[in-house]
């Protein structure tokens, strides 16, 4: 009982002091996930991010459920989803309630002005330590290029991408392992 209530406490805590949507929590998750508590590796948490991006709902959300999971089994991915989306409920409740008093004063537009730079920031900050951990190679640089101007600029959703991804990640292996005469 008592890692499903720090499982709870820790997706909590993340849920309740970052803001700017899952991919801002994304440092914050990695932080506390890899490198404080251990409970999974960054290769692992990269692979949830992924999953999680192509799957339906929030990305922290099911990157939570991924690593209550993987703790705890079923309880724990109950008990880490409830963690992180508890404090956004509470705070959405809350703002839903004085937000439609306020939202025409020019300061609260100032403050959600200055808000989603800072989101902006942290996105990118996240994008960046993804970059460096997960394109590697060439057959990355290439597969990121074609991702992003693909999603860019074309309707295409991007679990199509993650999918296409997937599919050249397994054949380049494979041709890779078959000229080394690996099996």
């Amino acid at each position: 009982m008592k890692e499903l209530f720090s499982l709870f406490i820790t997706f909590a805590r993340i849920g309740a002091f970052t803001f700017g949507g899952g991919y801002a929590m994304l440092p914050m998750l990695q932080r506390e996930v890899v490198e404080s508590r251990k409970w999974a590796t960054e290769d692992e948490v990269l692979d949830y991010f992924a999953i999680g991006q192509c799957t339906p709902g929030v990305i922290f959300v099911n990157t939570a459920t991924f690593i209550g999971y993987k703790r705890k089994g079923i309880p724990g991915a109950i008990f880490a989803t409830a963690g992180g989306v508890f404090p956004s409920l509470v705070i959405i409740m809350v703002i839903a309630a004085v937000l439609t008093n306020f939202a025409e004063l020019p300061v609260v537009q100032y403050a959600f002005g200055g808000i989603r730079v800072v989101v902006g920031v942290l996105i990118l900050n996240a994008v960046a330590g993804m970059w460096k951990k997960s394109v590697v190679d060439k057959l990355g640089v290439v597969l990121a290029a074609i991702a992003f101007l693909v999603v860019t600029f074309t309707g295409l959703s991007p679990v199509w991408m993650v999918l296409m991804g997937a599919v050249i990640g397994i054949l380049a292996k494979s041709f890779s392992a078959a000229g080394k005469g690996e099996a």
